[in-house]
């Protein structure tokens, strides 16, 4: 049974590793009508407003476009600030919130044909079309030059999003965050006389701050951006195979699986113990783990069981007893003892694809929250998250709460050296409820709203930074953080995405959006 994003996010196809998502094309095959609008009568409308993979949330704007070229994404900017429409860009369609499919938005343009990825010579760095998912990225980069980014296991998500909202996955512990090798970034911006204009801004050129912004300040905020330029922070060498991270040779792979049966209060706090515990023990940069990735899957009760699923890159020093003993510390005092599967190795490319949060087909309805762990949750805590994840009363098979290993590499730089500015904990926590049925939505939200809440009751039901929390990651928008009927603790939300960083990205916000064309509920404010 393949894994599908939803499933994975949400609590469905635990039994096995996973599917990939099918191929796409590293560009554009088909010559499009530069600045043809699509309006609600174009057959091809339909496909484009419901490309959104929340369907709490569809947009109907007046007309989409489809942008080829930084020059039509520059013409189509400028015509919608012309004509005073609001507009919304959408690459991958993997926004939790409304932000792209917004009631009010009026022009929406589509990036998703924009998928080039080659090595610009000009700049020393290979260049990414804003509309590439994940999977053509991985494909481009390793099968051309050998290297890779440290992006996430949904290969179907767009790099706009992703990257400009500090993107991590499965190599950050070893190679830091996405950001951590964005080199620099191409814009279409407006400034206070409405002219729309592409600036290329870097990490070393005059438009630093406008690079600066897009390590970690999100998408949507500061302009349209329309292709990325990678290179590593550290890389010194003179051929593009020598500028990013090298791909794995090979992933060593296995799966724990947890019957609910068998799992009551403490069996559960003891297995996230031992889950916490071992992070917080291998949680440095040069820790042999550095390359182990393996997120906890805890799904509803309902579902019937939960996961580890574990990668090692095979070539660490020991990796076969690496991966044995970690399994070892994972299964400790528990009895009886999970399911251990060793799935084995397998050459980098297909592990990583038959380990992917493969694409739902057909898009449910969802509401997700997160927040980052300095170390583990209390035993108070995750009595409460038990509580919830087997409450009998609520039904929700698609629902869960995910932990993902995060720290290594990405610890070693500076909270003020990028826009993404946790940089030292341990792990992220995803809670995700998923459905499929409009008349079910106050159910499914209440319990999740409950569970996020209680678990952080003492903080005023939002992660505020301390000892355990450090804040939350705004690549999972909540805009319930920005709500004080939720959101309880006095701490704005804001500060709980971006700590320190907010004024600084508000100073950039207001000198290259100064008209605040870019915004959406969870927006940067200028200053």
């Amino acid at each position: 049974m393949p894994v599908s994003r939803r499933g994975l996010l949400a609590g469905t196809g635990i039994a096995a590793a996973g599917l990939a998502v099918p191929g796409t094309a590293s560009a554009a095959t088909t010559k499009l009508v530069t600045g043809e609008k699509i309006r609600p009568d174009d057959a091809r409308y339909q496909d484009l407003v419901r490309r959104g993979q929340n369907r709490r949330f569809v947009a109907k704007p007046e007309y989409a476009r489809v942008i080829t070229s930084t020059e039509d994404a520059v013409q189509a900017v400028q015509e919608a600030v012309r004509t005073g429409k609001r507009i919304a860009v959408r690459g991958g369609g993997h926004c939790f919130e409304d932000f792209v499919d917004s009631s009010d938005t009026e022009v929406l343009l589509d990036m998703s044909t924009y998928n080039e990825v080659s090595f610009d010579t000009r700049y020393r760095a290979f260049s990414i079309g804003a509309g590439a998912t994940l999977e053509t990225v991985y494909k481009e980069l390793f099968y051309g030059w050998g290297v890779t980014v440290p992006g996430g296991g949904c290969l179907g998500v767009g790099v706009g999003g992703h990257f400009s909202g500090g993107g991590y996955g499965p190599l950050s512990r070893k190679y830091g965050s996405v950001v951590d090798h964005l080199y620099g970034v191409e814009v279409v911006v407006v400034d206070a006389r409405g002219r729309a204009r592409s600036v290329v801004a870097t990490r070393d050129n005059a438009y630093q701050d406008l690079w600066w912004a897009h390590t970690g300040g999100g998408g949507g905020n500061f302009g349209v951006v329309t292709r990325y330029l990678m290179r590593s922070a550290d890389a010194t060498g003179r051929e593009p195979s020598e500028l990013l991270p090298k791909a794995p040779a090979a992933l060593l792979s296995s799966l724990i699986v947890y019957d609910w049966k068998t799992i009551g209060q403490p069996e559960f706090v003891r297995a996230l113990r031992n889950f916490f515990d071992f992070y917080e023990r291998n949680n440095t940069a040069e820790s042999p783990y550095a390359t182990l990735y393996s997120p906890l899957i805890l799904t509803h009760s309902s579902a019937g069981s939960f996961l580890l699923s574990t990668q090692l890159d095979a070539a660490a020093p020991n990796a076969a007893a690496l991966m044995k003993a970690f399994n070892a510390a994972m299964v400790e005092g528990l009895d009886p003892k999970p399911q251990v599967i060793e799935v084995g190795e397998g050459p980098f490319l297909h592990t990583t694809m038959e380990r992917s949060i493969a694409e739902t087909p057909t898009p449910g309805r969802g509401k997700y929250k997160a927040g980052y762990l300095r170390k583990g949750y209390t035993d108070a805590q995750l009595v409460t998250l038990y509580r919830g994840l087997t409450d009998t009363s609520y039904n929700g098979p698609q629902s869960s709460v995910l932990f993902v290993p995060y720290g290594g590499k990405v610890n070693t730089v500076p909270s003020d050296a990028t826009a993404t500015a946790q940089r030292d904990v341990m792990c992220k926590m995803v809670m995700a409820a998923g459905w499929t049925d409009p008349a079910e939505d106050a159910k499914h939200l209440a319990w999740l709203r409950k569970l996020y809440a209680d678990i952080y009751k003492d903080t005023g039901g939002a992660p505020v930074p301390n000892a355990i929390n450090a804040g939350s990651y705004i690549n999972y928008p909540d805009v319930d953080l920005a709500d004080p009927a939720y959101n309880k603790s006095g701490v704005p939300w804001h500060d709980l995405y971006y700590l320190g960083n907010y004024p600084r990205l508000q100073r950039i916000k207001a000198k290259w959006d100064p008209r605040n064309i870019f915004h959406h509920k969870l927006a940067i404010q200028p200053r």
